[in-house]
This record gives C-alpha cells, sequence and structure tokens, in this order.
C-alpha cells in the first residue's frame, strides 16, 4: 500500500465559505498553478472569481498562497513546486483602513 500523502490546501475566511470545508486534499499537483487548476475544477465558477482577475490567470492582489508557511511572492509564484506532504494556505489579505 503506497503512503501517498497528497497535498493539503487548507482554506480561510470567504475561501473557506466558498469551498464549504476547512481543508481539502489534493493527491498531487506539480506547481501552484497546477494546484489552483484543480481547485477550480472542484469548486467552480466561485473559487475562480475569488481566486483571481476577472477573465485571467493572475492571482487577485487581494489573495495570499503560503507553501509550507511561506508566500509565493518570495518563493516562484504561480510556478512554485509542490511535493507530497505540502500544506497550502489559501486566504484573503487583511485589508486595513475602513
Amino acid at each position: 500500500m503506497g503512503s501517498a500523502l497528497g497535498i493539503t490546501v487548507k482554506f480561510f475566511a470567504n475561501f473557506r465559505e466558498a469551498v464549504g470545508q476547512e481543508q481539502v486534499e489534493v493527491a498531487a499537483a506539480m506547481d501552484v498553478a497546477a494546484l489552483l487548476d484543480e481547485l477550480v475544477r472542484r469548486f467552480g465558477e466561485r473559487m475562480a472569481k475569488q481566486l483571481y482577475e476577472s477573465g485571467s490567470k493572475k492571482l487577485c492582489e487581494t489573495v495570499n498562497v503560503l507553501v509550507n508557511g511561506r508566500g509565493i511572492n518570495l518563493l516562484s509564484g504561480l510556478d512554485t513546486k509542490l511535493k507530497d506532504g505540502d500544506v497550502v494556505a489559501i486566504f484573503p489579505s487583511v485589508s486595513g483602513g475602513g
């Protein structure tokens, strides 16, 4: 029996509301872009709208993605490689003011 861990994706705030659960397991994804594609495939248009700027594959500025606690902006962005056992967190950036 294989012990493939897969990738754990944790959702926070509006992303948690969009998927209706705190976390999901994704069997495999080569990089962050592939992982996000899989999430959009699973959860549909609402997820796509929260992740990407309208009509593009560019992440919204209000979206933070961490791989094992490190922001992808400090890594390789959407090209950040993933491996079994990685934990990816997706959450909105905390905006000040109001």
